[in-house]
């Protein structure tokens, strides 16, 4: 149940920011962000603290590398889907959504890769601290 809220809360965050609906940060900044740009920049920076929780956390666990592993890996289950015509990259909205879910699979895997290791391993892992 971890992974998965993290995974969703990865999802809402990404699909927040911008999807192919006219209900996302973006569009409403350009429609409507000088008017309301308190509440703009507010939720500009929510949005932010989020993805620097998610990207500090990401690139601590897994780093460079392993994001690129597991986004690899999620677009290569994509291409067998698409291979025995379970999955169509006709729709360009659909499209974005399929990258939304892979950007999210790969923020949700970096924040619970530590949960992981310690179940595979039993070997917690700690921050590093200056002594």
């Amino acid at each position: 149940m971890g992974f998965l809220l993290r995974w969703m809360c990865a999802f809402v965050l990404l699909a927040a920011t911008y999807n192919p609906t006219p209900y996302n940060y973006l569009r409403w900044t350009l429609d409507y962000g000088a008017q309301n740009i308190s509440i703009a920049v507010l939720v500009g920076l929510l949005l932010l603290i989020g993805y620097i929780i998610y990207l500090r956390a990401t690139l601590r666990s897994i780093g460079g590398f392993g994001m690129t592993l597991v986004l690899a890996l999620v677009g290569a289950i994509l291409w067998v889907l698409y291979d025995f015509g379970v999955l169509t990259l006709e729709n360009a909205g659909f499209n974005t959504w399929l990258g939304l879910f892979a950007l999210s699979v790969v923020l949700g895997v970096g924040l619970s890769w530590s949960h992981v290791r310690r179940a595979l391993s039993g070997q917690a892992d700690m921050d590093d601290v200056d002594e």
